[in-house]
């Protein structure tokens, strides 16, 4: 960051803290993902907030080597970035009385970008896409498992579920009805666009969707919804188990993404002649994204967890497809009402919570955007399950065969740049290395309450 633009940030800063002051904020958590897809986080006292505003918070690149175990895939002991906060996604937590929150960029010390800050890629790619007239929205779902706190430490006990409801039944939302309240409450407090809240198809699982926003926007909601999620269950005696797998057989946390293109006000996803209303734009995009899937499931799926979830007839997308609201395809099309324009968009289902959300619309931006240079055209849809049909290619089945395509993709290397890439690609390694053997349990309980 330049000296001017740190003063300007000073500046803002100091208004900033004098309303949290006001609103008996003590605390602000300054929070980045590694790419285990673990949230970190420094704190400042809210007085410290100008200063930091200005010089940033140190915080070594060491996190980005990180484990799921807190473990390191390699060592890095050398060097100290600099943690600036993004002072326009400050925000009160509803769920965290006293405390705000701001996602943050990463910079050496001397100002120059940090070359492994996910944020910044994936904000690099948003600005690709706007250089070519493009406007990229972007939005997750949320999905989570309930149970009640003290059973979910890991070591394999039986879990004891928030709800016994059954699969989106309305009686789920009845036991747990102040629980889903305060998490609306919250969210809304923090001016998050709830689309919709509802039971999910596990036992005790539900799934928030909210409204689409920038690539960046999109992933910082991600990381919000998710804390007030946990702050909200803690607070009634739940544990959240975001992970992708709570336990063997069972359907899983997914964390869909869902896309749409725009060009000023008009969705390239509808009103044009390819296959249901897509634009020429829309369909090379699409396509783009649908080769790279085998290789973005190291990004989207990074935990050797992630495929036990990602099995065939169970709505995952297991398979490198496309279909029209297809929910066994890995890319769902979504046509939307003919009079509603934002309601056409695609839903990439393979991915889940383990993923760091900064660098997969990052990455997802960058393999669509390769299609749309490449003028690639989707193959024939599939219109019913792939499972059941055949003649499309299953996705990887591990880690370790999603990290070769991985280390394959000349799209995403270029993306991503080395450095980045090839720090991805040691953490995969570093992961599928230390739950290699584990029994499907095992891995279920070592990652279930780490996200």
């Amino acid at each position: 960051m330049a000296g001017p633009e740190r003063q300007r940030a000073e500046s803002a800063a100091r208004q900033a803290a004098a309303q949290l002051t006001a609103q008996d904020v003590q605390g602000v958590a300054l929070t980045f993902v590694d790419n285990a897809g673990i949230s970190r986080v420094k704190t400042v006292p809210t007085a410290r907030l100008a200063h930091t505003a200005r010089w940033g918070v140190g915080a070594g690149p060491c996190f980005d080597v990180f484990l799921v175990d807190d473990s390191s895939a390699e060592g890095r002991p050398v060097g100290d970035l600099r943690l600036f906060p993004d002072l326009d996604r400050l925000t009160v937590l509803a769920g965290h009385p006293g405390w705000a929150w701001a996602p943050v960029d990463r910079f050496w010390q001397d100002g120059t970008p940090y070359a492994g800050c996910q944020r910044q890629f994936a904000r690099r790619m948003a600005d690709t896409a706007r250089d070519r007239g493009l406007r990229p929205r972007m939005g997750f779902e949320t999905e989570w498992v309930v149970v009640r706190d003290g059973t979910a430490d890991g070591k394999g006990e039986a879990l004891t579920y928030g709800s016994s409801g059954p699969a989106y039944g309305l009686a789920r939302v009845t036991e747990l009805s102040g629980y889903l309240r305060d998490v609306l409450r919250a969210l809304a407090a923090q001016q998050v666009d709830v689309l919709q809240l509802h039971p999910e198809y596990a036992p005790g699982q539900f799934e928030v969707s909210v409204a689409p926003s920038d690539p960046v926007g999109a992933a910082d909601l991600s990381v919000l919804v998710r804390e007030t999620i946990r702050a909200v269950s803690h607070r009634h005696g739940l544990t959240p188990l975001f992970g992708p797998v709570v336990e063997p057989g069972g359907v899983g946390n997914g964390a869909h993404l869902h896309v749409s293109l725009w060009e000023d006000d008009r969705n390239l996803f509808r009103g044009g002649d390819g296959p249901y209303g897509m634009t020429d734009i829309c369909q090379a995009f699409l396509a783009g994204v649908l080769r790279e899937l085998p290789a973005l499931l190291a990004l989207g799926a990074p935990s050797p967890a992630g495929y036990l979830r990602l099995e065939p007839s169970r709505w995952a997308g297991a398979f490198q497809c496309w279909g029209p609201e297809n929910r066994e395809a890995a890319l769902r099309f979504i046509t939307g009402a003919p009079d509603d324009p934002a309601g056409a968009n695609a839903e990439v289902k393979c991915f889940d919570a383990a993923a760091n959300p900064y660098l997969l619309t990052g990455a997802v931006l960058a393999a669509g955007l390769a299609g749309v240079d490449d003028g690639l055209r989707l193959p024939p849809p599939a219109t019913a399950d792939p499972a059941v049909t055949g003649g499309h290619p299953r996705l990887p089945t591990s880690l370790p065969e999603a990290l070769g395509h991985f280390r394959r993709s000349d799209v995403l290397r270029r993306a991503l740049g080395d450095d980045l890439f090839d720090t991805v690609a040691a953490v995969r390694a570093a992961e599928a290395a230390l739950l290699d053997g584990a029994s499907p349990q095992e891995l279920a309980a070592a990652t279930r309450g780490r996200y």
